[in-house]
């Protein structure tokens, strides 16, 4: 079967992880992507967190998935010259500098709409125009000024980072939505646009239950949070899941840093919870059989049931859970992760054999399409594809010149 995004072309000019993470859902779903680097150093996670001397690390190649590599020195006026073949036979530009720099090579937005009106130039940046227009941003950076680090934590320790990348990769996500948007919208228009995420943005869409919170404060405490006292902001609450259905991640044994499971108490789960912890009289006692009997006692609630969890595994709680149709989830590393048959039957978890570093394990694509099978293909050697990309650009006969410049 034919991918999804097949005969689109996207020119990368991404780097680090926002981009390229969003460049390779790309990849994943069809699209021709070639990832323009510079000459003899290409993106700076090739050679970042390195396992291995002198091999791409896994930074690069768990974020470079189905890709084409290209170099071209974009100082260069031989560079700029096929700089400006690609931009006007591709479909989509994206890129992930600081502000101004695409413009500083002598593409401003309105030279590429000239060379190409289809074009779709797709921009991931820190924040948007304003005040902090002109800054630097990080993954952290990000949760740092979204909303996530102030309201992710236990109340009486500091503001805390969560392991997910959502500055980076959850960024990169909207920005696919963004580029799938643009392109729909082309098949009528005809034309192309500019299409523009800033991290902190991404993150704050994310943040929105917190803002639904803040907003809440104005009528009285929050009842569904466990903490004793609130201020004027939303505070950090553990592991409290905040929502209509309270959650909390109980210890299992044998006692590991992950032997935790995480449990939610809807209403018609609290008697049959109340009868696997061996309290059944609790489940009619009019001080516990109701959400709003327990709503200030959750705490006490968790303890119950933790314990129950402590004298048995996470995978056994969570089969007794799963009988009763209790939502549950056991706290799974990232050793459990990878190791995990299911996901590896899945596609979550694939392994993909590399030319430098052998075999590795890699995430697989989240997104599952019927007719679009999806094959994880491994992240290319810089600049591999460089004189394959100038051959179908009519320019294959001048590559040597080309290196002879120094603009590849």
């Amino acid at each position: 079967m034919g991918k999804a995004l097949e005969g689109i072309r996207i020119l990368d000019m991404t780097h680090v992880q926002s981009g390229p993470s969003a460049t390779q859902l790309l990849a994943w779903l069809g699209a021709d992507v070639i990832k323009l680097e510079a000459p003899g150093k290409g993106d700076i996670t090739r050679s970042q967190l390195r396992d291995l001397p002198d091999v791409d690390s896994l930074y690069f190649t768990m974020l470079n998935c189905n890709k084409r590599s290209i170099t071209v020195n974009m100082k260069s006026d031989e560079g700029k010259e096929i700089f400006t073949r690609l931009a006007g036979e591709a479909d989509v530009l994206v890129e992930n500098f600081g502000p101004g720099v695409v413009d500083r090579f002598g593409f401003s937005w309105e030279r590429l709409q000239e060379l190409n009106p289809r074009l779709i130039y797709a921009s991931i940046k820190g924040f948007g125009p304003g005040r902090y227009a002109g800054f630097k941003a990080y993954e952290v950076v990000a949760q740092a000024m979204g909303g996530s680090m102030s309201t992710t934590g236990f109340d009486d320790g500091p503001p805390t980072a969560t392991g997910a990348q959502i500055g980076d990769s959850g960024t990169g996500v909207h920005l696919v939505a963004g580029i799938l948007a643009a392109l729909l919208q082309r098949t009528t228009t005809g034309r192309g646009q500019r299409v523009q995420v800033a991290m902190q943005d991404a993150v704050l869409n994310l943040c929105r239950v917190k803002l639904r919170d803040q907003q809440r404060l104005a009528h009285g405490p929050l009842g569904e949070y466990p903490n004793d006292r609130f201020g004027d902001e939303v505070p950090r609450s553990g592991n409290a899941s905040g929502g209509g259905q309270p959650g909390w991640a109980v210890k299992c044994a044998p006692g590991g840093p992950n032997d935790y499971i995480y449990v939610i108490v809807q209403p018609t789960g609290w008697g049959p919870i109340a009868k696997l912890i061996g309290r059944p009289e609790l489940a009619d006692d009019p001080q516990w059989s109701t959400p709003k009997a327990r709503l200030n006692k959750l705490d006490k609630m968790f303890a119950l049931i933790e314990e129950w969890t402590e004298k048995h595994t996470k995978w056994a709680v969570m089969e007794d859970l799963n009988a009763h149709d209790i939502p549950c989830g056991p706290i799974l590393s990232t050793r459990e992760l990878i190791e995990d048959d299911t996901l590896a039957q899945l596609g979550s978890v694939v392994e993909v054999d590399h030319p430098e570093r052998g075999a590795f394990k890699t995430v697989g694509c989240p997104i599952k399409l019927s007719d679009s099978p999806i094959d994880v293909e491994r992240s290319p050697l810089l600049g591999e594809h460089t004189d394959q990309v100038l051959a179908e650009l009519g320019l294959g006969d001048r590559a040597d010149a080309f290196r002879a410049a120094g603009a590849i």
